[in-house]
């Protein structure tokens, strides 16, 4: 079919058939499709959106566009788990290993920074020497040898997926339901996991900005997933507040590894054990969530996980001894301190507006192909619910490009608002969709 014709018909909002679906993920993944075709396609898809059928037929299409990675040699229920993105969403870096260390194996192919949500592949490659290019053969030795791994896609796998999801970035075609529950599952479905995990974001930092957006998006993931076979759960989290205090690359990797050492920010630290406790329930290491959310909790205060961190770093190419010494992770030349200006109470951190202020510090990029600064970021030192006095520092810019500075600094004093009277902490986790049905925890939902 010529993708002119498949372009107009979804610009004028019809339905694609199956065999359109197939042409365009065939002509992405052979090429013969240009980027100026293929963008034109994805903004008309997030004008005039897809139906259901639709989106399992691409996520059908793109997910056997490669391979299938097979990990039946390796004993026990494999379980994934995969966040739609966020602001200093590190949770799949210290999940990880938090899974394994309670026996779970752990297949993880990871993302880059998509629009201003920052990437766990950017933020491993902040740990010197780390590789995320392994092998499928090294990906499989390392989850028998060590029950986690956390790479990037290969090449066989999924790679429409890979050629899209750049594009999305790019183009102003990230926000997309069905884009974003085919390009998830599409490579969650190749990994190898029989069982899988999901954080949904919604709010102000996540692609899913309305609650109904982000529990229809639970939805199509979980009937995605269990149509194919795969026991897939989804919580839907909070995301109008950055996650944790630490965003950027090396600066998230730090905070990863004081939350494995039991000195991390309680929300962060509190959604890796819920999840973590859903992760060993699946792969049934435990009989109910009190004796999995026992294991988790005691993986991360003995120092188990913490070690599985340490060895996973090993073996893919990293410095294992930044998990002693964070201070040999790279580190930006300069600094800013955005200070308060009245006292009072914080009470609202806009995660888009940091993430975007991260994003111009040069953690992220403006453009596919860009270079990302490593070492950029900001430390929120006071975030809503705390007490804050004129001049105290609310965040800390790191960065190298004095060039930059201005513009993250606009974003970052927008972002942060101060009243007089505090006001109460809204929940972390809003909801939990599974095959069994729904969950929701805050009303509204």
């Amino acid at each position: 079919m010529r993708a002119v014709d498949i372009i107009r018909a979804k610009r004028d909002g019809d339905a694609l058939s199956r065999e359109a679906i197939d042409s365009f993920v065939g002509g992405v993944t052979d090429g013969s499709w240009a980027d100026y075709q293929t963008s034109a396609l994805l903004m008309a898809i997030v004008l005039k959106g897809m139906n259901a059928v639709e989106t399992a037929w691409l996520t059908d299409a793109m997910s056997r566009s490669g391979e299938h990675v097979n990990l039946d040699h390796i004993p026990g229920i494999k379980v994934g788990k995969h966040s739609t993105g966020g602001v200093g969403d590190k949770v799949s870096i210290v999940l990880a290993p938090v899974a394994a260390a309670c026996g779970v194996v752990v297949p993880k192919m990871s993302g880059r920074g998509l629009g201003h949500t920052g990437g766990t592949l950017d933020k491993l490659e902040s740990i010197p020497g780390f590789r995320v290019a392994l092998s499928l053969d090294e990906f499989k030795t390392m989850l028998a040898e060590v029950g986690c791994c956390l790479i990037s896609q290969t090449a066989t796998i999924a790679p429409a997926d890979k050629a899209l999801y750049a594009l999305r970035d790019v183009t102003g075609t990230v926000e997309s339901l069905p884009l974003i529950a085919s390009s998830v599952m599409s490579k969650k479905l190749a990994e190898g996991s029989n069982a899988l995990v999901l954080d949904v974001k919604c709010g102000r930092g996540a692609f899913m900005k309305r609650p109904a957006d982000a529990r229809a998006l639970a939805r199509s993931l979980v009937s995605i997933g269990t149509t194919a076979g795969v026991r897939t759960e989804a919580f839907i989290t909070r995301m109008d507040v950055p996650l944790g205090r630490a965003v950027g690359n090396a600066v998230e990797i730090a905070e990863c590894i004081e939350v494995l050492k039991g000195h991390g920010p309680a929300d962060l630290t509190a959604l890796v054990i819920r999840l973590g406790t859903r992760m060993v329930c699946l792969a049934e290491k435990a009989r109910s969530d009190d004796e999995a959310e026992a294991k988790v909790r005691a993986a991360l205060a003995s120092g188990a996980a913490l070690e599985k961190l340490r060895l996973l770093i090993k073996w893919q190419g990293g410095d294992p001894a930044v998990v002693d010494d964070p201070g040999r992770l790279p580190a930006a030349a300069l600094g800013y301190h955005l200070k308060a200006e009245r006292s009072g109470y914080v009470t609202a951190l806009d995660a888009l507006l940091i993430g975007r202020a991260a994003v111009a510090l040069g953690a992220g990029r403006d453009k596919k192909g860009d270079a990302v600064d490593l070492s950029a970021g900001i430390l929120l030192r006071k975030k809503p619910g705390e007490p804050v006095t004129a001049g105290d520092t609310l965040m800390e810019l790191r960065y190298n490009d004095p060039s930059r500075l201005d513009a993250a600094v606009a974003l970052a004093k927008q972002a942060a608002v101060i009243e007089d009277q505090a006001v109460p902490e809204p929940a972390l986790i809003l909801g939990w969709v599974h095959e069994n049905g729904e969950t929701m925890f805050v009303a509204g939902m």
